[in-house]
């Protein structure tokens, strides 16, 4: 499993990299958030924990980028034990959560957890696609889709996690979170388009769920 840790104090990042590593983690540091971008566009990681307070971009912000196109496990760090930071992280899909100091232990055993939950999660499959995350593609019962740029992201990100309910919240901030002009029924707009789609393909289907007052789900095997 590989782990990038963005914190930008040097002696907090070293012992937290032994302690993965001593684990058996292959685990990379950045200071910044832009140097985490950077990074992770150049490979893939099974979970990220990141400092809050970071100097160039905010670990909330930075979560947001990297978990654009892919759900990527975040565990947050931060030096306060304010409840509404932790509540704004947990909103934007925070994993888990973690104040300064820390037991080093603790910290691994809480990256095991969120690890094995995620593996769990995607062991689930949605019934008839297939997606191809590297190529930007998803076919639906043998048939390639024709996907806007957003009707895209949304199928990518309920695909995730078949069976989940994500918010409308949390499909914004996913899909639409360089879009600021974007609203709620902008969620509900392309879902619409999207089952439009989906029916032109199988017209006894409909994998998209909505809950109402929640959000949508797309249907597990």
């Amino acid at each position: 499993m590989r782990i990038l840790l963005v914190e930008d104090e040097p002696a907090i990042a070293e012992v937290v990299l032994h302690a993965l590593r001593a684990e058996g983690f292959e685990a990379e540091h950045c200071l910044t958030g832009g140097e985490a971008l950077r990074r992770a566009r150049e490979r893939a990681f099974d979970l990220a924990v990141l400092d809050v307070g970071l100097p160039d971009l905010g670990g909330f912000a930075l979560c947001r980028e990297l978990r654009r196109g892919r759900d990527l496990p975040v565990i947050f760090l931060t030096a306060h034990d304010a409840e509404a930071e932790r509540l704004l992280g947990l909103e934007i899909g925070a994993d888990d959560y973690v104040t300064k100091p820390f037991s080093l232990r603790e910290l691994v055993a809480r990256v095991r957890v969120v690890l094995r939950r995620a593996q769990a999660g995607s062991g689930a499959a949605a019934a008839g696609f297939v997606h191809d995350a590297e190529g930007h593609r998803i076919r639906y019962r043998g048939h390639a889709l024709d996907l806007t740029r957003y009707e895209y992201g949304l199928l990518a990100a309920l695909l995730q996690r078949p069976g989940a309910v994500l918010t409308r919240a949390q499909l914004m901030d996913r899909v639409w979170g360089d879009a600021l002009d974007s609203g709620d029924r902008t969620v509900d707009t392309h879902v619409k388009t999207l089952r439009a789609k989906l029916r032109a393909v199988a017209p006894d289907a409909d994998p998209i769920r909505t809950h109402r007052g929640l959000g949508y789900s797309l249907q597990a095997d």
